[in-house]
């Protein structure tokens, strides 16, 4: 994102009057979140300086800091010791949607509990993420991260916003690097489903962005009051 970036992370870019994160915490606070563990990166303490101990956003904040920016997946594992053995949200810093699709994605969970449940959306690239194919039950038969561009041939992407089972941990744990030289959680899934293990994957209602580009922050700017139904159609 360039100049985008350069003084500010993206978790503070501010989307509908608010820092993304403010929108994060909050939707996890609604959805009964009794703590929220924000594991910082590029610029991390202005995130920390932004929302102290989180009381503004309705949740209480832990912190953890990822000195290597080498993959989500490593800053899973700098959050263990705080994890405790039942399911959690992950949520990305900069992805943009509307605070109830949190809500939404637990209760589909205790719905149906299962080792990972992935919110989805149907962006027309997915390069930016991981394709998520799916079968008629929603249930995730393959995940491909970051597929060449014009390779995919499902529409659902992985939008940045899962709950796990703390198994989730032993399989960051035994990555190898990516091409990129990272440990990122799509490797982690695409391990689980080579086991056998059962995730599935929930569309997204309404507004999604990774803010990516200055193009995206305008965009969320201005749709982020928009609420939508979400495609019925599935993947291949």
């Amino acid at each position: 994102m360039g100049a985008l970036t350069a003084t500010v992370p993206k978790p503070l870019l501010t989307v509908g009057g608010r820092p993304i994160i403010e929108h994060i915490v909050r939707g996890l606070g609604a959805a009964g979140a009794a703590e929220v563990i924000i594991v910082t990166g590029y610029r991390g303490e202005q995130v920390q300086d932004h929302l102290g101990d989180g009381r503004q956003c309705g949740a209480r904040l832990t912190y953890r800091t990822q000195e290597t920016q080498d993959g989500t997946a490593r800053a899973l594992l700098r959050a263990r010791d705080l994890i405790a053995d039942r399911p959690f949200v992950v949520a990305w810093g900069d992805v943009m949607v509307q605070p109830e699709n949190y809500a939404t994605l637990l209760a589909e969970y205790h719905r149906s509990p299962c080792a990972a449940l992935l919110m989805v959306n149907d962006i027309d690239d997915p390069w930016r993420g991981a394709a998520v194919y799916v079968n008629a039950e929603w249930r995730v038969t393959r995940l491909v991260e970051k597929p060449a561009r014009g390779s995919s041939t499902t529409r659902w992407n992985n939008a940045g916003i899962s709950v796990f089972t703390p198994l989730i941990l032993s399989y960051a744990e035994r990555l190898a690097p990516s091409s990129r030289g990272e440990y990122e959680l799509p490797q982690a899934i695409a391990a689980m489903l080579a086991d056998g293990l059962i995730v599935r994957a929930r569309p997204v209602r309404g507004f999604w962005s990774d803010l990516g580009t200055p193009a995206d922050l305008a965009a969320a700017e201005a749709a982020s009051g928009l609420s939508v139904t979400a495609p019925q159609a599935h993947g291949g």
